[in-house]
């Protein structure tokens, strides 16, 4: 989820406690907060420990909720984990380090390491685009064959032959999950079980609504429902993310399009394309 803020910068809480509701009410199974989306590299500790506190006391149990917890500092990120409010967390979505670029067995080591400091399910998150590194399908396995609290890969490498291998290669329980919402579909053909979404931010109804028929093997009907939304989504990353969809739910009056810097807000083109594109899918 995104992190809405005021023009002055400070955290919009009406339109976060919005946004939660908007997106429970939308049917999404679970809820990722302090994500890549919610621009948490400008937020500040002390800003970090209240969304926390904040998701809990609007969610009120009516979803699970899961936490963005990584870093490219081991020991940094397992005294934080150690320090974090996890209780009421359901788990935890975890970054593969970033600019340090480790090897495999480097990557190993630090999910070792988180694994060994989180009270809380882990969810690895593999995003080479973001990160610099891709870890690869023989790591993820090592590290869900190793440590039972691994569960789950958001995988956003684009690589549909590595989802594969992951889903061959490791336990039967653990889930792969698409960091991609275009290629959600595709995910879900080759053992997934979702997507942890840019896009249900802004159309929360329709993204389960494609889901939960690729979920039910209902892949043509799924493809078809999500192509309609293709061109939205495209737009979405033309600037980077969040910039495209918190353009998108500018327009669509949720919430501002304001962004902490480095990010800046959407371009007047883009602004104008994602309002015919949000005007001619939704006539």
């Amino acid at each position: 989820m995104i992190t809405p803020f005021k023009a002055n910068m400070e955290i919009d809480w009406e339109r976060l406690a919005s946004m939660i509701n908007y997106v429970i009410e939308g049917g999404t199974d679970y809820i990722v907060a302090l994500g890549t989306t919610a621009e948490t590299p400008t937020l500040s500790k002390e800003e970090k420990r209240d969304v926390i506190r904040f998701f809990k006391q609007q969610i009120a149990g009516r979803v699970p909720l899961v936490l963005g917890a990584g870093g490219n500092n081991t020991l940094a990120l397992t005294k934080e984990l150690q320090e974090m409010e996890l209780d009421g967390v359901e788990a935890i979505l975890s970054v593969t380090p970033y600019y340090n670029k480790p090897s495999q067995e480097g990557l190993y080591r630090h999910f070792e390491a988180v694994s060994k400091a989180s009270p809380v399910p882990v969810i690895l998150y593999n995003v080479p685009g973001r990160t610099g590194v891709n870890m690869s399908a023989d790591t993820t396995c090592r590290l869900a064959r190793d440590f039972d609290n691994i569960i789950a890969v958001k995988e956003a490498s684009g690589n549909l032959e590595q989802m594969e291998r992951v889903k061959a290669l490791t336990p039967n329980d653990f889930l792969l999950i698409s960091g991609d919402d275009g290629l959600t579909v595709e995910v879900i053909k080759r053992g997934g079980v979702g997507v942890i979404s840019v896009l249900a931010n802004a159309y929360p109804a329709e993204t389960v609504e494609f889901v939960q028929l690729a979920l039910k093997g209902e892949l043509y009907a799924a493809a078809e429902k999500l192509s309609r939304l293709d061109n939205i989504v495209s737009a979405l990353f033309e600037e980077g993310n969040p910039v495209g969809v918190k353009t998108a739910l500018y327009l669509k009056g949720v919430c501002s399009n304001t962004m902490r810097l480095p990010l800046v807000s959407g371009s007047e083109a883009l602004e104008a394309k994602i309002k015919n594109l949000i005007d001619e899918y939704e006539k």
